[in-house]
């Protein structure tokens, strides 16, 4: 069973309507305390401190998680697949091993992400309040920004996966008017950048440069490679 390391909804969906098994469990990570000048190194750091707060607190201690029955020979290559994580299994496959959480259920893997939006060399986090979201959007308004996802994938006995995936948002030319009905919503104070591209953000979104749910908040087509294929197969 997979562990989504993260309180996001969307997140959340993501997993459901890709068919993917798992439960969540919230890192409960303080976001301020990590700090990068670089978004991208910024998103890997958050991404990693999210799955390993969960590991080490859900499954079992980091260091033991981190080499449960490594078998001899094993080359603990990144590309070996999760397939069980789809079938709903409790295990992976032969040669791997599960964590037992505190809840008596298998761990397969643990699932950290964190997303930032890039406009002009500025990270744009969620605005403080309306005022900020209006300000933001009369910016974005015509112009194109970055979203980054950073991406870790926590397995027992095996080396982390680890991943930056970058989505380029080129945003519709709009009016005040507009931005601010928008923002009254109460959608884009709930979201990194602004806006949510899964919601009624999506009206205002000009074009999508790359991975489409990566901008939502992780990238599926990263995952389906992780884990080994498509649900079921």
């Amino acid at each position: 069973m997979l562990l989504l390391a993260s309180a996001s909804p969307a997140r959340r969906r993501l997993l459901e309507q890709a068919g993917i098994p798992h439960r969540v469990r919230v890192s409960g990570v303080d976001e301020e305390a990590i700090r990068d000048s670089d978004p991208l190194r910024l998103v890997q750091r958050l991404a990693e401190a999210k799955a390993e707060a969960v590991a080490e607190a859900v499954c079992t201690p980091l260091t033991t998680w981190r080499s449960l029955l490594e078998e001899p020979g094993d080359t603990g290559a990144d590309s070996a697949p999760l397939s069980s994580a789809f079938a709903g299994g409790a295990t992976m496959e032969s040669g791997s091993v599960a964590a037992r959480s505190s809840d008596g259920q298998d761990c397969d893997a643990v699932l950290g992400c964190d997303s930032l939006l890039v406009f002009e060399g500025e990270v744009f986090g969620k605005p403080a309040d309306p005022a900020e979201a209006v300000a933001r959007w009369q910016r974005m308004s015509g112009g194109r920004a970055e979203l980054h996802t950073g991406h870790c994938l926590l397995r027992p006995g095996r080396e982390p996966l680890l991943a930056t995936v970058t989505t380029g948002v080129v945003f519709a030319a709009v009016d005040r008017a507009t931005i601010e009905a928008y923002v009254a919503t109460g959608e884009p104070l709930a979201c990194a950048g602004g806006f949510a591209l899964e919601g009624r953000g999506s009206l205002l979104v000009e074009r999508i440069e790359g991975c489409c749910s990566n901008v939502i908040g992780l990238s599926l087509p990263l995952l389906r490679r992780w884990l080994g294929g498509f649900p079921g197969s």
